[in-house]
């Protein structure tokens, strides 16, 4: 049996159509055939398909026109990235607490989640057990190490697809997950975020903050810090960036972290750049990050005006005063979609 042999259903109400059939290494959806390549199913246009996906398909469908904002150095950085720290860590569960301290159960059990931008599937991994049914996108390589992550949760679907262009019904979701994804795409964040009101009745967003709460040594770092990502984001070699991770991690994550721990007793350690979101980490996972922040050439910031803007389109916003910043639950439970 086919990985999709018995999810017909689930791709049927995703995609609001009675016309859906497995066949031999692809599904086909009201007439046009996706390709199906380790029990991944391909939305993206060929035009727009990684180097390995590439290299295993060839020619097998009709290119399309391509024509969509598209970012192939960014699709190539995050699918490196990901296969590279393809492992879930245990402190994981503390990142998804933090990130979910906002969202209430009723959200989360039993519930069809929509993980965009699900990378290797780390937040996914530890809704498994809660959620009625996972649907994970990436438009990168990733998608397949979420797979194998997800290998034991058989309620889930995958998708290598554009989280800001897929052609699923709408409210296919009762949530969706977008944790650290919009900011770094060649759309603007902000109005991206608006248009997964379209997905489902609530969405938990997570981009990376202007530092509007923050005091002037904060900005500071950050523009030394900015400058040089936009010089290592043109490093491609593989080695290079896995000896840089070494270094960044090393000489700039862990003196910060450091001092913040020698200043506790004077109470102000929270003042200490990068002290509150890497103080219980690993140095696996700060190198991990350090990739993360630093290899990436597109970086929006938004401040928490412009996330409590987003009321524009939905009902409420619900912006966490935890770390990190900003991330924010919003909600249109009525049919309100575009």
């Amino acid at each position: 049996m086919g990985y999709y042999d018995d999810k017909l259903d689930s791709l049927r109400d995703l995609f609001a159509t009675g016309d859906v059939r497995v066949e031999d290494e692809r599904v086909v959806i009201d007439g046009r055939a996706y390709p199906v390549l380790d029990d991944v199913i391909v939305l993206l246009d060929p035009a727009l398909w990684p180097d390995g996906v590439r290299t295993r398909l060839g020619d097998a469908a009709a290119a399309g026109d391509g024509s969509a904002p598209f970012a192939p150095d960014i699709q190539k950085t995050f699918g490196a990235e990901w296969t590279k720290y393809a492992e879930i860590l245990p402190e994981y569960g503390e990142v998804v607490r933090r990130y979910f301290d906002i969202v209430p159960a009723r959200l989360l059990d039993g519930a069809r989640i929509l993980d965009l931008g699900c990378g290797t599937g780390r937040w996914s991994w530890f809704l498994k057990e809660r959620a009625r049914e996972l649907v994970m996108v990436d438009f990168s390589e990733a998608i397949f190490v979420a797979r194998r992550n997800l290998r034991d949760a058989t309620g889930t679907l995958f998708f290598l697809g554009d989280v800001t262009r897929l052609p699923f019904r709408d409210r296919a979701a009762d949530l969706v997950v977008c944790l650290g994804v919009l900011h770094h795409l060649p759309v603007d964040a902000l109005t991206a975020t608006r248009g997964l009101a379209r997905l489902a009745p609530a969405a938990l967003v997570y981009l990376y903050y202007a530092l509007d709460n923050r005091p002037v040594l904060f900005r500071a770092v950050f523009r030394v810090a900015d400058a040089v990502r936009r010089g290592l984001s043109r490093i491609e070699h593989p080695g290079a960036r896995t000896a840089l991770t070494w270094v960044g991690a090393a000489g700039l994550y862990l003196p910060f972290v450091g001092l913040g721990w020698l200043l506790r007793p004077l109470g102000v350690s929270r003042h200490v750049p990068l002290y509150e979101g890497y103080r219980d980490r690993s140095f696996k996972l700060m190198r991990q990050d350090f990739y993360d922040r630093f290899f990436t050439r597109i970086e929006q910031r938004v401040s928490r005006a412009e996330v409590a803007a987003l009321a524009d389109r939905f009902e409420s916003v619900t912006i966490s005063d935890a770390v990190p910043y900003w991330h924010f639950l919003c909600e249109t439970p009525h049919d309100g979609a575009a």
